[in-house]
């Protein structure tokens, strides 16, 4: 008998392209998770009208309408909850969470950011990229800490950087391999094949050492 799929929520905060391609993934008959729940903190994010094009159930928790982000946090936790998820990914979601929400689905929440890190964390990475002159960049999936952008790696991708890039052009080269790594990534985590132990990211084989994925 096959394992039943993780049920899996999605957090966005705008366009959702990343969300796109992890539904688009999980309509795979042996892909090990499905896309259960989109949430979005904003009532007019696109992205909500592409999850329900799909076929996908949507909510939406308004940030505005909570005094506090633990408020808010709190309602983005029920709303999971009832919807008997498993595993949270952040995809373009524009808010921080608290600490006690992180804390509470440690090792069950993912992130893809737009770097390698552990360089360039925060906003514009593609520009730090370029300002720093490195000639490789790229996005990784991680596991999602208190700590912004610091959490233990699961996969990476890597781009060239290449004469003359704009942030422009080497964000849309990033974000390809994004849509390409982050239904990886979440699949090495729903397959039990990496997980988070002892602050580190541990696979399947018993490898402590990232994956690196070119």
């Amino acid at each position: 008998m096959a394992a039943a799929k993780k049920r899996v929520g999605i957090l966005i905060s705008g366009r959702g392209s990343n969300m796109a391609s992890l539904i688009e993934a999980a309509q795979a008959p042996d892909y090990p998770a499905e896309i259960a729940l989109v949430v979005s903190n904003r009532p007019g994010a696109a992205g909500l009208v592409r999850a329900q094009a799909a076929g996908v159930a949507t909510a939406i928790v308004d940030h505005r309408l909570f005094p506090a982000r633990a408020d808010f946090d709190a309602a983005l936790g029920r709303a999971f909850e009832e919807a008997g998820i498993e595993l949270i990914c952040l995809a373009g979601f524009m808010r921080i969470l608290t600490d006690g929400f992180v804390q509470a689905w440690l090792g069950r929440m993912l992130n893809i950011h737009p770097s390698l890190l552990p360089l360039f964390k925060g906003l514009h990475p593609h520009r730090q990229a370029l300002e720093a002159g490195v000639r490789i960049h790229g996005c990784t999936v991680h596991f999602v800490v208190p700590e912004l952008d610091s959490g233990p790696i699961v996969a990476q991708a890597a781009v060239p950087v290449l004469p003359g890039d704009t942030e422009e052009m080497l964000a849309s080269r990033v974000l390809a391999e994004e849509h390409r790594l982050y239904p990886l990534g979440l699949s090495l985590v729903a397959a039990g094949q990496a997980r988070l132990e002892g602050g580190r990211t541990v696979f399947a084989n018993g490898s402590r050492t990232a994956l690196g994925l070119a």
